[in-house]
Formats: structure tokens, C-alpha cells, sequence
């Protein structure tokens, strides 16, 4: 019975990914083994000078013969629930007025969860517009929105979104620009029991993303495109429902103390960047919701 026992956990954790801390980590290896193009893959191309842990995926946005939009976009093989999940991107560069480079986390569905970075380009001179949100059971309208500090366009930069039971934290190059703090018990809707994909795109969005539409895409400087590289999930994998049970478990070094609250440096590092950078919260924007303002704007968030 006890040999039977051991064989069958054996294959159990072999088959999950088990690790010592009960959580399914994902390492970068290249964008062949983690992700796949579900849209524009022949306007995309993929390069690592022979090395595969240096791969770069080439997105680009063109106007096919004067008459079609086509952009591209990737997502992850594998769903996730709860961890850290990461992409270096160099965003669009001269004159990006019109385009939007998207990397987010999302599940599927008409109830479906969403933890958003959206690059929001602008005219030559002009910043980007680093637009962030979040959804649960369908429920969005959380944009809070930045400029960066620095060009987003001359390198790559890191962003990631750090998910757990606890909180979301939006970090760019390791400093956090928003927390989002889980308020369930509240009846405030959290994303906790979805599994969700990592996405990244570039694509056509002039009538909206720059000045709401004023500044269109020229055309005349495509094709536009925008890199990625070192895609690193560092996240527990979605089998389904019961995934919520062992994603959850407080030995996942995600969900340890270290990772509940911000510490007190980082909690500095926000208050700079949403002291000197941030340019539109939804919890200060009282006439869109007639002072009757999201239940989370009155709690603390980090």
C-alpha cells in the first residue's frame, strides 16, 4: 500500500510541475516552448542570434497595400494562476501616435478577469502613456495611468505583474507603480478563481489611444514595431478549478508575508512615481462617476 501511495504521488507531482513550496514554476526558456502567434504572425519575426534564451520576437504594425491594418499579437501556452510574470518590451519608436503595445494577463469569457500594461503612443517628442487596469468577473474601470521615466524606446525594459491572493503590484524595472489590494470579503470583485493567458500585441488603436483620437497613426513612417524578449512566468499553472486550491496555498513563496503587503521601500519608490508621474486615477475622477466613486478608492492599496 505505502509503495503504491509513493508511486502515485511521484507521478502526481511529475505531472503538475511540483515543486518544494507546492507551487508550478515557470522558467524562460524561448518564445517557441512558452508562447505561440495568435494573430499576424507573417507581419512578426523572431531572432536570438544563437541563443535561445535571448530570443526577441519583432512585432509590427503596417498598412497592407493602402487597404488593411495588420498588427500581431502572442500568447502564452500555459494559464495561469497567482505568481510573477514578467516581459522585457521595447516600445515603438519616433512617432507612435495612434498605436498601442499591450501586455496583460487575461481568461476567457464574458466574465472574464484582466491585469493590463497598455503603451499608449504618441507623436515624436511626447511621452508614452503607460495605461494600466484590472478586471474581475468582467468588471473593469480601474485605468490609473503614468508617464514613464525614462524612454521606453532606446532599450528594453522590465514589466511585471506580481499576483496573489493578498494583492496585484504593477512593477516596472522593479519599482511599483500600483497595487491593487484584494477587498473581497467586501464585496469588492477580486481575480482569484480564473486561470489566465499572458498576451502581448501591437495594433491599430488611433481611434482612441492618443488625445482620444485626435493624433492618428502616419502611415507614412510604417512599418511600426515593437520587441520582446525574456518571457518568464514565474507563476503557478491552471488545470482548471482545482488549481485554485494548490495555487492558493500559503507555502508558494508567492503568497508568503514578504509578498502580502509592500515594504517600506516600496512603498516609497510608489509614492514617487505616483507623485511625479501619474496622470489620471480613476479614484480622483469624480464627474465620470457622479461622486458615486468605486468602494476601493476609500481603502488603502498599499
Amino acid at each position: 500500500m505505502r509503495n503504491s501511495q509513493a508511486i502515485f504521488l511521484a507521478v502526481f507531482l511529475f505531472f503538475i510541475g511540483f515543486d518544494n513550496q507546492l507551487s508550478v514554476v515557470v522558467v524562460e526558456a524561448n518564445f517557441w516552448d512558452t508562447t505561440y502567434f495568435n494573430w499576424g504572425a507573417h507581419h512578426s519575426s523572431v531572432y536570438n542570434n544563437g541563443d535561445d534564451k535571448l530570443q526577441v520576437i519583432n512585432m509590427y504594425l503596417t498598412n497592407v497595400y493602402l487597404c488593411c491594418f495588420a498588427g500581431s499579437g502572442i500568447e502564452s501556452k500555459k494559464q495561469f494562476l497567482f505568481g510573477s510574470i514578467e516581459m522585457q518590451i521595447k516600445l515603438v519608436p519616433g512617432n507612435s501616435a495612434g498605436t498601442v503595445t499591450a501586455y496583460y494577463l487575461s481568461s476567457k469569457g464574458d466574465k472574464h478577469d484582466e491585469i493590463d500594461f497598455e503603451f499608449l503612443g504618441n507623436v515624436s517628442g511626447k511621452p508614452y502613456i503607460i495605461h494600466t487596469n484590472v478586471f474581475a468577473q468582467g468588471v473593469g474601470n480601474k485605468e490609473q495611468q503614468f508617464y514613464p521615466w525614462f524612454d521606453p524606446t532606446t532599450g528594453f525594459h522590465n514589466y511585471t505583474v506580481h499576483w496573489n491572493p493578498s494583492q496585484i503590484v504593477w512593477f516596472v524595472d522593479g519599482i511599483p507603480i500600483r497595487a491593487f489590494r484584494n477587498y473581497e470579503y467586501l464585496g469588492i470583485k477580486y481575480p482569484n478563481r480564473q486561470g489566465m493567458k499572458a498576451y502581448s500585441s501591437l495594433w491599430n488603436a488611433d481611434n482612441w489611444a492618443t488625445r482620444g483620437g485626435l493624433d492618428k497613426i502616419d502611415w507614412n513612417k510604417s512599418p511600426f514595431s515593437a520587441k520582446l524578449r525574456k518571457f518568464t512566468p514565474r507563476a503557478c499553472t491552471w488545470f482548471g478549478q482545482g488549481s485554485i486550491g494548490y495555487c492558493s496555498s500559503k507555502a508558494n513563496w508567492y503568497i508568503s508575508f514578504a509578498y502580502s503587503n509592500l515594504n517600506y521601500a516600496q512603498k516609497g519608490q510608489m509614492k514617487w512615481v505616483r507623485d511625479k508621474y501619474m496622470i489620471y486615477d480613476y479614484c480622483k475622477d469624480t464627474k465620470r462617476f457622479n461622486w458615486n466613486m468605486p468602494r476601493e478608492c476609500s481603502l488603502q492599496q498599499f
